[in-house]
């Protein structure tokens, strides 16, 4: 099965609706969007050597055309790569060279950053700007029938942080998207062909995952005329829409609740905020179904089971008159319909209740492996689960905590950090000695992060020479957003950096 057969049935069964719409008009039909992606799957075909499993990379940032491409790419038999818009330079050349992509496709506003790879990277033949000469020859032609593909066909490569700070790409087939998308509807929401996804995350990572049931249900695939997360543009959308869902981080809840502008709006058109991606604190979990209601659902999931471990549904989160509704929410919810989840220990065996080890799950959403990692498949997916690296325990009920991420990972706005990676850029610096990067609670963000620095002998590095290091190296968000000083790191009898120290030495402050 290929994905892409969901746009061509929507083409035939419901051509005259919104297929996607931009702001609060519309931008295509669903026969529109079929013909387009056609058309342009055509093209992609055209080019001498693209041929079905080769890569074709997307370097966009939210657009009508970032939803044309990838089901184009689809259509074609190819296989997706979706990249984090926010990248550094250097960070997008390591994805389109792991995964030995083709062909990019880039948005405007990327084009001096990323068109360049081009004549660099060596498996990338061309880079084809949105709009520009290329883009539209490529989309001139009559098109191609939809090319056939197996379940176990690669369809989407999600490139995801691992611990060596060196981008994976979890390589995700046709059968994982379907599993994740019928999963949806099994815990999260039925889908009718009059409701609309908006798009206020990037379509890159948990907003395109969720993208994909609403549009094999037919749903309009909404993007924000701003092309990013605006409270107040979404409280405007919500006038104009009906049945609107979107995928949302807990501190972009955060923000639209406290949003004057959103938290005066009307909010009957408003049908699900799906949340997750970081921890949701109660309190704020509590002001938001207080000012919308049961419309929030939540999920725990990773790139390698695209957002389908757990799920903390609607009706639970409407229960209040259950006797542990706090304890629920607190949690990440129930087993998903499509998988097994496991808490365990060192040595893989299953915990009894209360007690805290490693999740894992398995099930036919957890992906095939990752693209051109034997060694860390064999890691990740050993004995048949996908090890997350997440702490957490399951209570009597069934329900799993997260209590803590392991690997230190800090999650900033939604979006992951690994501190690893920042530690190898700063450590670059000849005036440093050592270095440990920790997160520290942010009001808005949910973390920033914070460097700890022990110069090296006679040097004194400046935070703008940091500053620029880490500019240079890494996307902007994951540079540290404070520098402190020390003469030594607090460590242990094995010489292992203590971050639990540091991070004590934080606690008592949050950034507004």
């Amino acid at each position: 099965m290929n994905t892409a057969v969901w746009l061509e049935r929507n083409g035939r069964a419901f051509p005259d609706l919104p297929g996607i719409s931009v702001g609060t008009g519309v931008y295509l039909t669903h026969r529109a969007w079929a013909q387009r992606v056609r058309s342009l799957a055509g093209g992609l075909r055209g080019i001498p050597g693209l041929e079905p499993g080769e890569r074709v990379a997307i370097a966009m940032t939210n657009s009508p055309q970032y939803l044309e491409a990838m089901f184009a790419i689809w259509h074609a038999g190819l296989v997706a790569v979706p990249i984090n818009a926010k990248l550094h330079r250097e960070e997008f050349r390591y994805i389109l060279e792991q995964s030995g992509a083709r062909i990019v496709f880039v948005s405007p506003d990327l084009a001096e950053t990323v068109a360049p790879l081009a004549g660099e990277v060596p498996e990338l033949r061309r880079a084809v700007v949105v709009g520009d000469a290329e883009w539209r020859r490529l989309s001139a032609g009559d098109g191609i029938d939809l090319v056939s593909r197996a379940p176990t066909d690669p369809a989407w490569l999600f490139y995801t942080s691992g611990t060596t700070g060196r981008p994976k790409g979890a390589t995700l087939t046709h059968r994982n998207l379907l599993m994740a998308s019928l999963s949806y509807y099994a815990d999260v929401d039925a889908i009718s062909p009059l409701d609309a996804k908006l798009h206020a995350a990037p379509i890159s990572h948990g907003s395109g995952v969720y993208g994909l049931p609403h549009i094999a249900k037919a749903a309009n695939s909404l993007i924000p005329e701003g092309g990013h997360f605006d409270p107040a543009e979404i409280a405007a959308l919500l006038q104009h829409w009906r049945g609107v869902s979107f995928f949302a981080a807990p501190t972009m809840v955060t923000r639209l609740v406290a949003n004057p502008v959103f938290a005066a709006a009307d909010h009957r058109n408003l049908k699900t905020i799906i949340y997750g991606g970081g921890p949701m604190y109660v309190a704020d979990l509590l002001k938001a179904l207080d000012l919308l209601g049961p419309k929030l659902a939540q999920i725990y999931g990773q790139g390698e089971a695209p957002m389908t471990i757990t799920a903390l549904s609607k009706e639970i989160h409407a229960d209040r008159a259950h006797p542990r509704w706090l304890q629920r929410l607190g949690s990440a919810g129930l087993p998903r319909t499509d998988v097994e989840v496991r808490v365990v220990d060192a040595e893989d065996r299953a915990l009894p209740d209360g007690e805290a080890g490693e999740v894992v799950c398995r099930g036919d959403v957890v992906m095939a492996g990752y693209w051109r990692n034997e060694e860390a498949t064999r890691e990740t997916l050993r004995g048949g689960w996908l090890h997350t690296g997440d702490i957490g325990s399951v209570d009597e009920e069934g329900f799993l905590t997260l209590k803590d991420r392991s690997k230190d990972m800090i999650i900033s706005g939604g979006s992951n950090i690994y501190p690893r990676e920042v530690e190898e850029v700063l450590l670059r610096h000849p005036g440093i000695a050592e270095v440990s990067v920790v997160g520290r609670a942010h009001a808005d963000w949910g973390e920033e992060v914070v460097a700890f620095v022990v110069p090296a002998p006679g040097a004194r590095p400046t935070e703008a020479e940091l500053d620029t290091l880490c500019l240079g190296a890494i996307a902007r968000f994951k540079r540290p957003r404070a520098y402190i000083f020390l003469d030594a790191l607090p460590k242990n009898n094995y010489g292992k950096v203590l971050k639990t120290e540091l991070r004590k030495r934080l606690a008592s402050r949050i950034v507004p």
